[in-house]
């Protein structure tokens, strides 16, 4: 069995660090934001990390972060970013144990998968840099499996069942193409 066939799959715990700060308006008390991940975390829960004045960052939750096969171009859209990322995914606390509301539901290395997340609109997601041994952990990974698929460009069929294109139904007497632009129709008019 190759190497390729043999690791479909990686899983790695990884700890969410999320910064509360003072919110801009009356109605936001708190402001929550993933900044970090802690690679190879142990389990949390919204563990005190450091408090500057009304900033704290909190260990939120340990997850697993788990690469597959057959994501990789997803995660090489991640490592060619500007600065290569990696989403952390909050949603809402249904049972009230946090602090925040918000409970780590995932750290993906996937960009597809953050936009899914995003467009439910129901979920807290931020990139985050990635640390660079989970970068090359994740590189490795792609490197291990994605392959290059050259581009195939298709031929349009000019003439489908046998009709030709752009002259409407064949029933119907047409000495031009249905599709061209309207004739001049304006009479000269008298200035």
């Amino acid at each position: 069995m190759s190497s390729r066939t043999q690791s479909w799959k990686r899983e790695l715990q990884v700890g969410a660090v999320v910064r509360q700060k003072p919110g801009a308006t009356r109605w936001a008390k708190h402001v929550w934001k993933p900044v970090a991940i802690i690679p190879g975390a142990p389990d949390a829960f919204w563990k005190e990390l450091v408090r500057e004045g009304d900033v704290v960052d909190y260990h939120a939750g340990t997850v697993t972060m788990e690469l597959f096969r057959a994501d990789v171009e997803a995660y090489l859209v991640s490592l060619n970013l500007t600065v290569p990322s990696v989403w952390v995914i909050l949603d809402q606390d249904e049972a009230n144990d946090s602090p925040s509301g918000w409970v780590v539901s995932a750290v993906t290395a996937s960009a597809y998968e953050a936009q899914d997340a995003l467009d439910s609109g129901e979920n807290i997601v931020e990139a985050v840099p990635i640390p660079a041994t989970l970068a090359a952990w994740i590189k490795e990974f792609v490197d291990m499996h994605y392959i290059e698929e050259p581009f195939k460009k298709r031929r349009r069929k000019n003439d489908i069942e046998g009709i030709e294109g752009g002259k409407g139904d064949p029933r119907i007497r047409q000495v031009s193409d249905v599709f061209r632009p309207p004739t001049n129709t304006r009479k000269p008019g008298v200035h």
